[in-house]
């Protein structure tokens, strides 16, 4: 039986790595991303069965829909990946930037417990399954004019940790990961020197084995792993002296 993988955010970036990697598994996808034209593209040039759906994933409904369509056509799927997310830049003075940091806490938080709702009951019903969600080291400590992503990656990780103890006695497995800096238009809008930047096919092989060893926790790449330990354990008085020389997030349209 092959593989069964959903993927938020599967139009570009992570997402879309993740998919050709699965692809080259095997596997029966379930590509989920606003964008059904870019997903249209992806899903022509996979050697392997993919169905696509658009998808906004702060809006319950329609993940819903997608689950159900794909569960209609395939069953239960194996994996479920929470990778779809936004980033800007936000400075809480500018009363414009309050509704990006909805959109951002929509999408990033909400919208990875919106797409793992409809699985739970089905996991739990067949004994097993296993959710990932696709979080950030910048969740480990608050950024500098990142307020909000840093806050949706941060509440994302404990959000997921809650999971994970919570579902492990229904032999539901929760995986998260936790990227440094992964080359990808979420990346390319970045105008500083990013330490690390690693390709997106090589961290999607890192991944995709991680959720296969069943992993609780992964930060990729391997250097940022030490470097979000040493950011976890510093004293407040030194991550600010750090931090307030950290570049900023461009502000961007979200």
């Amino acid at each position: 039986m092959p593989l069964k993988v959903i993927i938020t955010g599967a139009n570009s970036g992570i997402g879309k790595a993740l998919a050709i990697e699965y692809a080259k598994q095997g596997a029966v996808l379930g590509l989920m991303a606003r964008n059904q034209d870019a997903l249209k593209i992806i899903q022509d040039k996979l050697p392997c069965e993919a169905l696509i759906y658009s998808v906004d994933v702060t809006d319950l409904a329609q993940c819903r829909w997608a689950a159900e369509a794909f569960m209609a056509q395939h069953g239960t799927p194996d994996i479920v990946i929470a990778n779809a997310g936004i980033s800007s830049g936000t400075m809480t003075e500018n009363f414009s930037d309050l509704d990006i940091f909805k959109k951002i806490i929509a999408t990033n938080l909400v919208g990875a417990a919106h797409i793992f709702h409809p699985f739970i009951k089905p996991f739990k019903a067949r004994g097993f399954g296993q959710l990932v969600g696709v979080s950030s080291v910048a969740g480990i400590r608050g950024l500098p004019g990142a307020g909000a992503y840093s806050a949706s990656k941060s509440a994302l990780t404990n959000y997921l940790e809650s999971l994970r103890i919570e579902l492990a006695s229904d032999n539901i497995h929760v995986t998260t990961i936790a990227p440094g800096y992964i080359k990808s238009p979420m990346t390319d809008a970045n105008d500083f020197t990013m330490p690390f930047l690693m390709p997106v096919d090589r961290a999607a092989q890192v991944m995709v084995k991680a959720i296969k060893n069943k992993k609780k926790f992964l930060i990729v790449p391997w250097q940022m792993n030490l470097i979000g330990r040493i950011m976890h354990v510093l004293p407040i008085f030194a991550w600010d002296w750090l931090a307030k020389k950290a570049p900023r997030k461009k502000r961007l349209p979200v």
